[in-house]
């Protein structure tokens, strides 16, 4: 049976499609949900993908966590269903409080688009598993509110638990704390991250590399072995 990852559309999702098509080169089925609906037709897994919800008008990524989808979301995560917030994404899982921290405007105060170099910290995660520990990988990056942030006593435990997900190398484009590029949860299930690997998985786009079809790949593995 094919693996079924559904991909959530917000008002101002921007990349809902490539991420699609990322599932789809990864060997899993694609599915389109929609915000205003809480079912979650039975997927296997869930991508909030990148963009600017709701014009990012409050707090980027504040309004569509309350979108009907989100309280399915929510509920099935703290179950153990697999979640992926890509950039805008990112964002709404710290809204939810399915990540801790919070994602505030870049340090510089400018939008920022660029090849981004980053290192795998943690490669057991459902998300990130082919991939190694320590891996360096380069995956686009676009974001105006990209500066991840929390309190000393989170980013310490975070750091202890292994939650640093991926971490940024050679540049900080935003200035988050510790240079912290995503994180996860501490059952692994739910992965954040500021960067977009849906536009690192062909050779003819994005960096140019394949970098970021591991996402996808490792989920399909997760899913499939289970």
């Amino acid at each position: 049976m094919t693996a079924r990852i559904g991909v959530v559309t917000f008002p101002g999702s921007l990349d809902d499609r490539d991420t699609q098509r990322a599932i789809r080169l990864a060997g899993a089925e694609p599915v389109a949900l929609w915000h205003k609906d809480k079912d979650l037709q039975q997927v296997d897994a869930v991508v909030l993908p990148g963009g600017f919800s709701y014009g990012d008008y409050l707090r980027a990524g504040a309004i569509s966590r309350f979108s009907p989808v989100m309280d399915t979301v929510i509920d099935q995560a703290r179950a153990g269903l697999p979640v992926l917030g890509i950039c805008n994404g990112f964002q709404v899982l710290t809204e939810a409080h399915l990540l801790p921290g919070a994602m505030l405007g870049n340090d510089h105060r400018h939008f920022v688009c660029r090849d981004q170099k980053l290192r795998v910290e943690n490669a057991a995660t459902a998300w990130t598993s082919d991939y190694t520990e320590g891996q360096e990988i380069h995956i686009p990056l676009k974001n105006m509110d990209g500066r991840y942030v929390a309190d000393a006593y989170t980013l310490d435990q975070l750091e202890a638990e292994g939650r640093v997900a991926f971490r940024y190398l050679d540049v900080n484009p935003n200035g988050s704390l510790r240079d912290i590029a995503g994180v996860t949860n501490e059952a692994g299930n739910v992965v954040g991250l500021m960067p977009h690997p849906e536009h690192a998985t062909e050779p003819l786009i994005g960096t140019g590399r394949t970098d970021g079809l591991p996402f996808f790949t490792s989920i399909l593995k997760k899913l499939v072995n289970a």
